[in-house]
């Protein structure tokens, strides 16, 4: 269990290289000072950014294929409702290479994270400035959402860019169970719940 910041940031650096690691501390800067700002973070979180965020995102990684965050491993990793990066900007930062997609419709939201992207030097995340319904579909290889909707509309809105080979990775809390027992059965049956290493409460609800 990451149960502090310095364990935090000893799990990230065992999937980050130095270049990655330094990345993610200017995200987290990057963060903080625009949380002056706009709320981005709950100021409460501000003192544990590497454990509730940084390692809460990092560790969806763990969860997937070494393929499958290949720099050829296909379409790309999608990241629904953004926000300040969380998990999608972080799942950048320690795979540069992979082409994501960070969706986020609030303006002021994705303004930064284009900051964000230029300043951490990632030219392979885009940013979609505007509604998910908007987004031209594209197959991606992995679906990624923290706190973005309910599941059932969650799986509704993205199902244009799913296909059988598409990963999903949806950090859902304390709720995930309940979610989860809520789907339709036959859609219920591709999911499964994870614990979350960062919290001994909250799962992840996975399909790979």
């Amino acid at each position: 269990m990451i149960d502090s910041e310095a364990a935090a940031r000893a799990f990230v650096a065992g999937l980050a290289d130095a270049a990655g690691m330094a990345r993610l501390e200017r995200l987290a800067a990057l963060v903080l000072a625009e949380n002056r700002r706009q709320n981005l973070i709950a100021r409460a979180s501000e003192e544990r950014i590497w454990q509730r965020h940084i390692a809460d995102s990092a560790q969806l990684i763990t969860h997937v294929s070494r393929e499958t965050l290949a720099a050829e491993a296909g379409g790309p990793w999608l990241d629904l409702g953004s926000g300040p990066g969380f998990p999608g900007l972080v799942i950048a930062a320690l795979c540069p290479q992979m082409p994501v997609v960070l969706v986020e419709a609030r303006a002021l939201r994705a303004a930064f994270l284009r900051e964000a992207v230029a300043a951490l030097d990632l030219p392979h995340c885009q940013v979609e400035g505007r509604r998910l319904e908007r987004v031209p579909p594209f197959a991606a290889r992995a679906i990624s959402a923290r706190a973005f909707a309910p599941l059932a509309r969650l799986l509704a809105l993205s199902a244009p860019f799913s296909t059988d080979q598409t990963a999903y990775l949806l950090p859902k809390g304390r709720s995930a169970a309940q979610e989860l027992a809520g789907l339709d059965p036959a859609i219920r049956a591709m999911f499964h719940v994870k614990h979350s290493l960062t919290d001994p409460e909250a799962g992840i609800i996975v399909r790979v």
